[in-house]
């Protein structure tokens, strides 16, 4: 990209390698029952406006797995991403991003595979785990991405994600695959259970579903809070969005569940009479 007469509106800019989280007010810290869309007061009413436009839907049976990708991972954002390593019957070490949380009891995170229906050919990450039943996954923060995102390639199976990454392996305490020591986070698992997946009316296998059981989770203290939960400021975490494009986390804002017992006489005293 061309950067000689400055930044643009939509050009890259030099990344900031200060942290960046803070936490602010919500949006609409005035919000009040049965509001909704605050659309008399920004950001609400520009949000409002927008509808204006229109929208476009489209009918996912009707366009191709190639046209549905890159349209469903720009909606479904932010993903998280995290380091999956994995190692085959044979003990080829293997390391790629995948990743996304399931349930804290039990606790299970998922990994999700595409087939390629071009090659036929299935990822090296899914077959050891299938074969071996263990991986690791390690949260990716800022401070390496780059060295996380080229553990993507699409390299051949003898070739060593880790070498080409200059990533660090941390020795695991329950399973034999290791964990990433430039992350934070590191989770051990074992295989919870693996879907395939078909699209309707098809026998044929397009995905597989790997669900995985946290055994043991390796946290680095400097990004613990006094409570014994992970600050985000200092995880410093990354997220997907669509094309080739990860996001940093910028601001929070804290929305507490409000109990039914709190709002319940709210609630009734405004709603219409039945007639």
């Amino acid at each position: 990209m061309d950067r000689s007469d400055g930044p643009t509106e939509n050009s890259a800019r030099p990344f900031n390698s200060a942290a960046s989280f803070r936490v602010t007010d919500p949006p609409n810290p005035n919000w009040q029952l049965k509001q909704g869309l605050p659309y008399q007061v920004e950001p609400g009413k520009s949000w409002k406006a927008e509808e204006e436009k229109g929208w476009k839907t489209w009918n996912l049976s009707d366009i191709s797995p190639r046209e549905v990708y890159p349209l469903l991972t720009s909606c479904v954002v932010p993903r998280p991403i995290a380091l999956v390593s994995s190692t085959s019957s044979d003990g080829m070490p293997n390391l790629a991003p995948y990743f996304s949380m399931v349930a804290h009891n039990p606790p299970l995170l998922s990994i999700s595979f595409s087939h390629s229906p071009r090659t036929g050919k299935s990822k090296d990450t899914k077959e050891n785990i299938l074969a071996t039943k263990q991986f690791t996954v390690s949260i990716m923060s800022e401070p390496f991405i780059e060295a996380a995102n080229i553990t993507s390639v699409d390299a051949p199976a003898d070739i060593d994600e880790w070498d080409i990454s200059g990533l660090t392996r941390s020795t695991s305490i329950d399973v034999r695959p290791p964990w990433v020591k430039e992350s934070a986070i590191g989770f051990e698992c074992e295989l919870f259970h693996s879907y395939e997946i078909c699209p309707p009316n098809s026998g044929e296998v397009t995905n597989t579903l790997v669900l995985g059981l946290i055994k043991r989770a390796h946290i680095r203290e400097s990004v613990l809070t006094a409570s014994g939960t992970v600050d985000p400021a200092k995880l410093r975490a990354v997220s997907r969005l669509g094309g080739d494009m990860y996001a940093r986390i910028g601001e929070g804002f804290e929305l507490s569940r409000p109990p039914w017992k709190v709002i319940r006489d709210q609630v009734i005293s405004s709603a219409p009479e039945s007639k």
